[in-house]
């Protein structure tokens, strides 16, 4: 497949200066490779800190690396920074980047006038995305008396208002209402319909799981992992998932299975009269014997291994 963004040993410092310390450096991305495919909702997941919004501001020429090479549809993030902003959208979240006091067809008509759009242009493509993320009755109104949720629904349109080839979204539905959330996942893949490629990021594993067809997990600047969302759960996961339903409820159940060897973690949900355990277990352990002896084999109701979803993978790779 064409390759749409390429990342290669990136490295990214930043230096700051206490007047009490001496001058400390901070490396937020350390020896980055990254390869993401045309035409494909590729999803950069980590903890706060690892480095994803670092790497989004780089290959959107907003960041220059401290060393190593980004490219866009071949274009040089560096050299090359203007070609690259023709074919890019960015759509972040929070107040900045939006006018206040302007409303949001305003804020709009400037963005696009700072793209040099000409008026005919801008007045079609307005129509057409101010639909699409669902802003026509208050798209008049100034920006200081929209939600937060409104805010990042225009962030999205002024994303798409140029009709980019690629788009980095660096969580998108932060702050948006349910039915909000679920109008932009209904969006993505109508975009990758269209021959978009989109670079996510996002705290919501359902959301990565549902949306990417190649996913990539960075931590401390690095990529721990990358591939299909199944191949994440399957290959690169470090925890096996039991679960156990018991008919009457035990009273410190947790306490009692923390102790087995190759149980690391144990969740338990009170239901009705029912218990239901979720066990993280080292791979390759069988603690099924031990479990059932401590839990009264009579009192158990199911009991059956499954395989990880991608929340609980990318915890067990990234503790």
């Amino acid at each position: 497949m064409e390759t749409a963004i390429e990342c290669s040993n990136i490295t990214r410092v930043f230096g700051s200066r206490n007047p009490l310390t001496k001058k400390q450096q901070v490396k937020a991305l350390d020896g980055l490779d990254l390869s993401i495919p045309r035409g494909i909702v590729f999803s950069l997941l980590g903890p706060n800190g690892s480095g994803k919004t670092t790497t989004i501001r780089i290959v959107s020429t907003l960041l220059t690396p401290t060393s190593g090479q980004a490219s866009v549809l071949g274009f040089d993030c560096v050299k090359e920074a203007g070609k690259v902003r023709e074919k890019i959208g960015l759509i972040l979240g929070g107040d900045r980047g939006l006018f206040g006091r302007l409303t949001g067809v305003e804020n709009l008509k400037y963005f696009a006038a700072l793209n040099h759009m000409n008026r005919e242009a801008t007045g079609k493509r307005l129509k057409e995305i101010i639909a699409m993320v669902g802003l026509t009755t208050s798209i008049d109104r100034p920006v200081e008396q929209y939600s937060r949720g409104m805010k990042q629904r225009l962030h999205i349109a002024r994303g798409l208002l140029t009709d980019p080839e690629i788009l980095f979204m660096d969580e998108p539905t932060i702050g948006l209402d349910p039915q909000g959330a679920l109008e932009l996942r209904q969006l993505i893949p109508k975009l990758i319909e269209q021959g978009k490629t989109i670079l996510l990021t996002t705290h919501y594993m359902a959301e990565a799981d549902a949306l990417s067809s190649q996913i990539a997990i960075i931590n401390k600047g690095k990529i721990t992992a990358a591939g299909t969302p199944s191949e994440i759960k399957h290959s690169f996961s470090k925890v096996s998932i039991l679960e156990v339903i018991l008919r009457q409820v035990r009273a410190r159940v947790s306490e009692e299975l923390s102790s087995v060897r190759g149980i690391e973690r144990v969740s338990v949900v009170t239901d009705g009269p029912l218990q239901r355990l979720t066990l993280h277990v080292v791979p390759g352990v069988d603690v099924q014997p031990e479990v059932k002896r401590i839990l009264d084999e009579k009192n158990i109701e199911y009991l059956a291994g499954r395989e990880p979803t991608l929340e609980e993978a990318y915890l067990s790779i990234v503790k």
